[in-house]
């Protein structure tokens, strides 16, 4: 049977697994100490904090010394940029991409403000990082490059493994990737970047809980100033049952990942396929994008106005990320096409391993309708 809603934002948020909500529940029972405490209780805490930690470093392949728990990927990425620019005395030179979430962006206005300066290096039409441009704009000065895996809006998979190999020849710029998109969806390699950000609540885990993955030679200041925790660059009390919840989510993601990638891979050649009897809907994301995320437009209606239509029809999808404001036009969009009225008409589908083809058909019925009502 069909379901009187259709959730097609899985880019912005997705349901816990139950298996994580489990583990948390089961966790924040059995482990009440905190893990800072000097008692047993406390060291029980501790000792499963250190096993948490230690099975979600040989998920991510890196070393236990080198995960900080945050709220998500916002506190991840500013911990990282602002730490790590603000540190430094090598430069103040900062590069970033047009490509970048509300939350990285926010960071390069702060560092602006600041005096800092900050750069935008080239895309091409797929959303790849314009190697040479990157090249030239490295220099002595320069101490950073932000850059994301995969562009929340279109999709757009970042030719990292190339950007790593530019990166590494200038020992002083580091190299920071929001591969909040991508960890759960696609194989992603941490060798050769500095610092990663992750947030659970992308791959089926709890809202509220994140990593910032700092390989241990980057000189880095905190965010938070207070006790040392479980690591000196990120204060306050060790949440136990939300590092067990991401342990859940995680190690469930990454066992699934080749059945669900082609799962919603087939989910997204079908949309494709739908959206060709539509010729008034222009497909934005690349053909070489990500499947989970499909970024669409309608000329002549504006993307808050579609995802109302949609709403109203029980059919949930979103404008931009669900962090931006949904009243400027797509800055990526805007990067892809260089077309206004496009990046204003933009809204993203996002899909996963739970969606059906048959909601996929209600998608494409409820645009058929809007079309006819809106532009006759």
């Amino acid at each position: 049977m069909l379901k009187s809603e259709i959730y097609l934002d899985y880019a912005a948020n997705t349901p816990a697994d139950p298996k994580v909500v489990k583990r948390f529940a089961d966790t924040e029972l059995g482990f009440f100490g905190n893990p800072n405490s000097k008692h047993r209780a406390g060291e029980k805490a501790k000792a499963e904090m250190a096993a948490v930690t230690a099975d979600i470093a040989e998920l991510l392949k890196v070393s236990s010394n080198e995960i900080i728990y945050t709220s998500g990927s916002t506190e991840s990425n500013n911990t990282a940029i602002k730490g790590i620019v603000e540190r430094t005395q090598a430069g103040s030179r900062v590069i970033t991409t047009p490509l970048e979430h509300s939350s990285v962006n926010a960071c390069m206005d702060h560092l602006r403000k600041k005096g800092y300066e900050v750069l935008e290096v080239k895309i091409d039409k797929s959303g790849a990082v314009d190697l040479e441009d990157l090249e030239s704009l490295i220099t002595e000065n320069t101490v950073l490059f932000a850059v994301s895996a995969i562009d929340s809006e279109t999709g757009s998979i970042r030719n990292i493994e190339d950007i790593k190999k530019v990166v590494k020849k200038h020992p002083d710029c580091m190299l920071h990737v929001d591969a909040t998109q991508a960890i759960g969806k696609i194989d992603f390699d941490m060798e050769g970047c500095d610092t990663v950000s992750l947030s659970a609540h992308k791959f089926f885990g709890l809202n509220g809980s994140g990593l910032l993955v700092k390989r241990r030679h980057v000189k880095m200041d905190p965010l938070l100033n207070g006790g040392s925790s479980t690591t000196i660059f990120r204060s306050g009390t060790p949440t136990l049952a939300l590092a067990a919840a991401m342990d859940e989510a995680l190690k469930l993601a990454l066992e699934n990942l080749d059945e669900r990638f082609e799962k919603v891979k087939e989910l997204n050649r079908y949309l494709r396929l739908k959206l060709k009897d539509l010729p008034q809907v222009i497909v934005i994301s690349p053909e070489d994008a990500v499947p989970h995320i499909l970024n669409l437009a309608v000329d002549g209606i504006r993307g808050v106005n579609m995802q109302r239509m949609l709403d109203e029809k029980g059919i949930y999808v979103s404008v931009k990320s669900a962090c931006a404001d949904a009243g400027l036009p797509s800055r990526a969009v805007m990067a892809l096409t260089g077309d206004r009225r496009i990046s204003n008409s933009s809204f993203r589908v996002s899909l996963s391993y739970l969606t059906e083809k048959e909601e996929l058909d209600e998608l494409i019925k409820a645009l058929k309708e809007i079309l006819a009502d809106s532009l006759g």
